[in-house]
């Protein structure tokens, strides 16, 4: 009897320290902070392997306590989708183009304005030099930038024809970001032709049925989300440098603990710095590899001269109400 009473009372004792062991592992998955980031990078791209990166380090260096989930390939939807989701709060942050910055703060949007900045170099002045200024403008938002990142050159590549001058796009039918202003405004200079507005999801599907015939992206952007296979000329000459940025809902940020706000912001910092580095060199390589299997065409000086006309008329327009004109000026003389 004392022996059958001993027994069952090791195994009572077994069974409340399983139940106490389970209780803690659920409390400790409980306080575990979880982060959504949402971005258009496929997974496996560049983009793709820094994020992974960083959040791999942001679960180390966190001891488990920070959860950085990222969620790729436009699964949340396209850029203007996800702010609207840091908003909501249904999203914590997103990676996103300059493009999806512009619906955190219309004024960064104006350092993609076409033919302003066209060397990394002279893009580098510019940002360094505004900043402060733009990050308050998203601070005031609302949104926190984690860390600016850059996307590539933007060239425009075509398909069964060549784009030296405005006028041979008459008739044409390219693709035009529903949410981008910037290249709405350009193409309504130009004229002589229907842009076909879509979000950034929509475009390899509307190049594989002949819907859209052109496009401007970076050469890694093109490889990486499909589209440069289905094009097969490309204008070497770029009209400005593509940026990025992480950006994060402030209020998210500020409701962490104060080491573990640290670490993402720390590691943030990194991530931005390293993928800067590697996206302008890998960049440069996928340029190499599309002229390779492309048609390239080099403009001529007067070619050029013919296009900064144009890029001229569009920094006038968009100075009548998309951007403040001071700030046209200002980005003007930036780019001098």
């Amino acid at each position: 009897m004392l022996a059958r009473s001993m027994s069952r009372l090791f195994v009572g004792i077994a069974l409340l320290t399983m139940v106490a062991a389970l209780a803690v592992g659920r409390d400790a998955r409980a306080d575990t902070a979880v982060i959504k980031i949402g971005t258009l990078a496929p997974k496996s791209s560049p983009w793709g392997q820094v994020y992974a990166t960083w959040a791999k380090a942001v679960n180390e260096k966190s001891g488990g306590r920070l959860d950085l989930q990222i969620f790729y390939n436009g699964s949340q939807g396209d850029e203007a989708a996800m702010i609207g989701k840091i908003k909501s709060g249904a999203l914590a942050g997103a990676a996103v183009t300059a493009v999806g910055l512009g619906k955190v703060y219309k004024p960064i949007l104006a350092l993609q304005i076409p033919g302003l900045f066209t060397t990394w170099a002279k893009l580098d002045k510019a940002r360094d030099a505004m900043k402060a200024e733009l990050e308050k403008g998203a601070a005031d938002a609302g949104f926190t930038i984690l860390g600016w990142a850059d996307v590539g050159a933007v060239r425009l590549m075509t398909k069964g024809y060549e784009v030296r001058s405005g006028a041979d796009l008459a008739g044409k039918k390219p693709f035009l970001w529903r949410d981008d202003p910037v290249q709405a405004v350009l193409f309504q200079v130009i004229g002589g032709f229907t842009p076909v507005p879509l979000n950034i999801p929509e475009v390899l599907p509307n190049l594989n049925t002949g819907a859209i015939d052109g496009l401007s992206a970076p050469a890694l952007v093109a490889e990486q989300l499909q589209w440069a296979s289905k094009l097969d000329t490309i204008v070497a000459d770029n009209s400005g440098m593509s940026i990025g940025a992480v950006v994060m809902s402030s209020a998210r940020l500020d409701a962490l603990p104060a080491d573990l706000r640290a670490i993402l912001v720390d590691t943030g910092k990194v991530a931005a710095s390293a993928l800067t580095k590697r996206i302008r060199s890998e960049d440069d390589a996928a340029f190499g590899r599309l002229k390779a299997k492309m048609k390239v065409i080099t403009l001529t000086a007067e070619q050029r001269a013919a296009w900064e006309v144009i890029y001229k008329k569009v920094r006038e327009r968009l100075g009548q109400g998309t951007f403040a004109p001071e700030l046209i000026t200002k980005l003007e003389g930036l780019a001098k």
